[in-house]
C-alpha cells in the first residue's frame, strides 16, 4: 500500500507540474547546417501564373540533396509547402503541420495543389530530419498563383 501511495503522489506532483508548466518535450531538437549555395526553388508554377483550381507543383532544389524525415543526413533535407502565410513559422522549431504548412516527409519533389479560386502565396521551406529549418534556412522566394 506505501509503493501504491508514493507512486499516486508522484503522478499527481507530475500532473499538477505539466498543468502549470505544460507537458515537458523530450525530444531534443537539432538544427542542421545548410550550405551557403543552397537554394529551394519552384520548377512550376511559375511566378503570377493563372492555374486551374487544381494544379501540379514541381519542387526544386539546389547545393543539397533530398532525403526523408527521420533520415539523418549532412547538406539534405525535405520539403515544407507554405501556403498564404505572411509569416514564417518559428525557424527553430519543427515545423507545424496545418492546411498552411504541407510536410513532404517522404522526399517527394512534386505535388497537386487543390486552392480555392483566387490569389495565393506558395514557398518552399526546407527541413531536416526533424521538420526543423537549418541554420541557414534554405527558403525559396513566394510565387503568386491566381487559381480560376
Amino acid at each position: 500500500m506505501k509503493t501504491f501511495k508514493t507512486v499516486l503522489a508522484v503522478l499527481c506532483a507530475l500532473v499538477a507540474t505539466v498543468f502549470i508548466n505544460g507537458a515537458p518535450s523530450f525530444a531534443a531538437t537539432t538544427l542542421s547546417a545548410a550550405p551557403d549555395n543552397a537554394k529551394a526553388y519552384f520548377i512550376t508554377p511559375n511566378n503570377n501564373a493563372k492555374v486551374d483550381q487544381s494544379f501540379d507543383v514541381k519542387f526544386g532544389l539546389s547545393g543539397m540533396g533530398v532525403a526523408p524525415a527521420g533520415v539523418d543526413i549532412d547538406n539534405t533535407g525535405h520539403h515544407h509547402l507554405l501556403i498564404d502565410m505572411d509569416n514564417l513559422p518559428d525557424l527553430d522549431q519543427p515545423l507545424p503541420k496545418t492546411e498552411n504548412v504541407k510536410h513532404f516527409g517522404g522526399g517527394q519533389t512534386e505535388t497537386q495543389l487543390n486552392l480555392e479560386p483566387g490569389k495565393h502565396t506558395l514557398q518552399l521551406l526546407l527541413g531536416n530530419y526533424q521538420h526543423i529549418p537549418h541554420d541557414h534556412p534554405v527558403l525559396s522566394e513566394k510565387v503568386t498563383v491566381t487559381v480560376r
